[in-house]
Formats: C-alpha cells, sequence, structure tokens
C-alpha cells in the first residue's frame, strides 16, 4: 500500500471520528429541536448515521465520477490504473476502521458480532484492492450502492423523531428510498454480470490468480442474493405502507429490513 492510500485511510478515520463527536451533536441541534430530547442510545446511533450518510454521499458520488470518466478503469475492469479507485476504497476503508472503534466502545447497545465479521470481510477484501491494485471498475461500481444508504438512514431519522408511518414526508422517504435502492442494486445487475463474464478466460483474468478468483465472484453472489431478498422486503413494506395494510406487522418487517440493510449498505466486501 502506497503513503498516499495509507494517509487517506487514516485520514477519513480521523475525519469520521471528528464529525461523530464533534461536528454531529451540535449540526443536528441545529436541524432539528428533537436531537436534544433523544436518550443517549439513540444519540449515539444517530450521530453514527450522519457520520455513515456523509460517508455514503462522498464514496457514492465519487464512485459515479469514476465510472463516467475514468477510462483507464472502464477500459482494462481487471488490471486498469486503480488510482481513482483506491483512494475512493481507502476513504471507505477509514470508514470501517472508524466504524469498528465505535462498536467496540459501545458494544453493549451497538455491538454485533455479524457486523464485525462483515466489517473485517469488507477490509480484507479491499485491502487486494489497496495493495494488488485488482479489480478497481469491479470494486468501485460496488460501491455505487451506497447511494441508498442516506434513504435508510433518513427513515431511522424519522422514526427516531417518532414521525407517524403516515406522515407525507416519511411516505415519499421511503418510496424515494424503495426506487433508488432497486437503480442501485437490483437494475444494474445485467451489466455488471455482463462485464464480469467478460472477462472470463481472458488473460487479465489469470492473472489474478485463483484465490482472488473464488473470492471475488462469491463474494458478489452472496452480495447479489442479499441485495434481492432486501429489495423484496422493501418493495412490500412499501407497498403495505402506501396502501395502509399490515399494521404493526408492517412496522416490525420495516425495522427488521432496515437493520439488515443498514449492516450491508455502508460497507461492501466486493
Amino acid at each position: 500500500m502506497e503513503t498516499r492510500e495509507l494517509t487517506v485511510v487514516a485520514g477519513s478515520f480521523v475525519g469520521f471520528q471528528l464529525l461523530f463527536s464533534v461536528a454531529s451533536p451540535p449540526l443536528s441541534s441545529a436541524i432539528t429541536p428533537g436531537y436534544g430530547r433523544l436518550p443517549p442510545t439513540k444519540l449515539t446511533e444517530w450521530n453514527s448515521r450522519l457520520v455513515s450518510t456523509v460517508h455514503a454521499l462522498i464514496v457514492g458520488l465519487f464512485c459515479l465520477y469514476i465510472l463516467w470518466y475514468d477510462d483507464a478503469v472502464n477500459a482494462n475492469p481487471v488490471w486498469g490504473d486503480p488510482s481513482l479507485v483506491k483512494l475512493n476504497v481507502a476513504i471507505t476503508c477509514g470508514y470501517l476502521l472508524y466504524d469498528l472503534v465505535l462498536l467496540a466502545c459501545n458494544w453493549s447497545t451497538m455491538g454485533d458480532s455479524f457486523f464485525v465479521c462483515h466489517h473485517l470481510a469488507a477490509l480484507y477484501a479491499y485491502g487486494y484492492v489497496l495493495t494488488r491494485g485488482v479489480l478497481p471498475y469491479f470494486a468501485n461500481f460496488r460501491l455505487i450502492s451506497e447511494l441508498s444508504t442516506p434513504f435508510v438512514n433518513q427513515r431511522w431519522f424519522f422514526e427516531a423523531l417518532k414521525y407517524p408511518r403516515s406522515h407525507r414526508l416519511v411516505v415519499l422517504n421511503g418510496v424515494a428510498m424503495a426506487v433508488v435502492f432497486f437503480l442501485v442494486r437490483i437494475a444494474v445487475m445485467p451489466s455488471y454480470w455482463a462485464s464480469v463474464f467478460a472477462t472470463f478466460g481472458t488473460p487479465e483474468f489469470e492473472r489474478l490468480g485463483f484465490g482472488a478468483q473464488v473470492a471475488w465472484i462469491t463474494s458478489c453472489i452472496a452480495l447479489d442474493v442479499l441485495n434481492i431478498i432486501w429489495m423484496y422486503k422493501i418493495t412490500r413494506g412499501c407497498y403495505k405502507v402506501l396502501t395502509g395494510r399490515g399494521g404493526r406487522k408492517v412496522k416490525v418487517e420495516a425495522e427488521a429490513s432496515s437493520s439488515l440493510d443498514k449492516k450491508h449498505t455502508n460497507n461492501h466486501t466486493d
């Protein structure tokens, strides 16, 4: 890993920590007085989700820029010049490290062993990108899914502030979440897998080695299976809210879906 990437990882880690502990409380208080009335555990998660939203916007928009304008990566998705992608991945690695520290410090209220395993797996996979510069196009492409994270977090913010589920803003955010989730996680699947299959049998693919090939393909399959399951849950919950059906059962399903999505929205392993 080059000095630049290490600096970005460290800088992101410190920056996200400062955003969580220094910037989020006064900013959130200025945005809504309801922030100050939340219990301590919810204040911690609020600040955490605000950081998550900022990270998602930075990485997601940077991802789109790379997809549209980085000709070297688009021309050779397996071994193209990974400079910009490594920068984007380094930001995400800094966020993952910050989030692991946050979990460790608040284990009694936020601890989740699955979440920790997911973060460690993500750091391991992105380590390939940072150290070997492999699969830059595919690593970056997956980060486009971060664009659905702000809507997931916004739903939690509304619930924390006790907005009724029938409130216009809640309904509009729910519909937007479902639409964006579909666009950045489901609709892109054919294009993504067409690019994957196009590399099979090429010298670039063989150069990866068996270990990287297996890690890449299996993680992609697992992630897309989860995305399809979550899309189904989000669509069903959105439909029931729009039609006024389901009552408490819908709320439980929606919260379960939100919890699952939070665990995988913010960080990806491929």
